[in-house]
């Protein structure tokens, strides 16, 4: 028998053995696919979290709100002195009523507290530019210098809290990837449990081609590839439900999590790059070798010793 029909007989097995415990096969197949969509479910959501993060990073400004009752000739002195800066590029002057419209615009729910006469009126602003290489540190003493002029009431630095938000997405990306290891762990201890079965209905048969002479790799070669068939299987169950859940959120006209809105586009802006599905698929096809691989070293390990080998 060459390898083209050894894999043949292998796929027959492997195909007939999954038809005929399918429930228990299913069970495999949705814990590798609960497992994997959870980890990858967090890579979606921290790949798009580190994709804007890298946006508003090259967007970051230093912005300094003006005292109330700044003098215009006081405004430009700071603005010129800003300037001169190496670090700098760059200036836009924002007044209170652009501010008002900005904060209307990017939060439509605060209109009415906006609009209220009695409301404290927003103050002025400079949202100061820097080059990009630039980063909180060698941008300290220019945030020192506004807090020192008493033009600026209050000095706010982007990147400041752009280095607590990357702090808590690669927490929130080790968590995912934890539970996923946890849950994967579950899924090849299922496998294990699966093989274990399919390997004990099957031991009379087992038993007689042993007695006849066939090797290992022809009476375990079927259920090493039922196994990586359930994990393929899981996995690509798993991109299918990380696939619909994208698209689903792309096309929803209205809600928390649709396209346009701020959190959708965060959470669901870009799908996960073709390198990643594909670890996905390996991964599940790795748990499903392991748990077959574990299952079938027991196997052999409770065999009679009076047996052939």
């Amino acid at each position: 028998m060459n390898v083209w029909q050894a894999l043949g007989y292998f796929l027959r097995e492997a195909l007939l053995s999954l038809r005929r415990g399918w429930k228990v096969s299913l069970l495999a197949v949705l814990t590798i696919a609960v497992s994997l969509f959870v980890g990858g479910l967090f890579l979606l959501v921290t790949h798009n979290l580190q994709l804007a993060t890298a946006r508003w990073r090259s967007e970051a400004r230093i912005i300094a709100y003006l005292a109330a009752g700044a003098q215009q000739a006081d405004i430009e002195s700071l603005s010129a002195s800003l300037m001169a800066r190496p670090e700098v590029t760059g200036i836009v002057r924002v007044s209170p009523e652009e501010a008002r419209e900005r904060l209307r615009e990017a939060f439509p729910a605060l209109e009415d507290i906006v609009e209220d006469p009695g409301a404290t009126p927003l103050p002025g602003s400079l949202e100061v530019s820097t080059v990009p290489e630039a980063d909180s540190e060698s941008l300290q003493p220019l945030v020192e210098a506004l807090e020192a002029s008493s033009t600026v009431d209050l000095v706010d630095d982007d990147r400041a809290w752009l280095g607590r938000l990357d702090t808590a997405v690669a927490l929130a990306r080790g968590a995912g990837l934890l539970l996923g290891a946890l849950l994967l762990a579950a899924a090849v201890f299922t496998i294990y449990s699966v093989i274990r079965l399919s390997a004990y209905l099957y031991r009379e048969e087992i038993g007689v081609m042993r007695l006849v002479g066939a090797t290992e790799a022809m009476i375990r070669g079927p259920f090493y590839l039922e196994g990586l068939m359930q994990g393929l299987l899981g996995g690509a169950t798993s991109i299918l439900a990380l696939g619909a859940l994208w698209l689903t959120s792309r096309s929803v006209g209205s809600g928390p999590l649709s396209a346009g809105s701020l959190t959708g586009d965060l959470v669901f802006g870009h799908f996960l790059p073709g390198t990643v599905l594909l670890l996905l698929l390996v991964l599940g096809a790795l748990a499903g070798l392991l748990g077959a691989s574990l299952s079938l070293q027991r196997e052999m390990a409770g065999r009679p010793t009076d047996e052939p080998a």
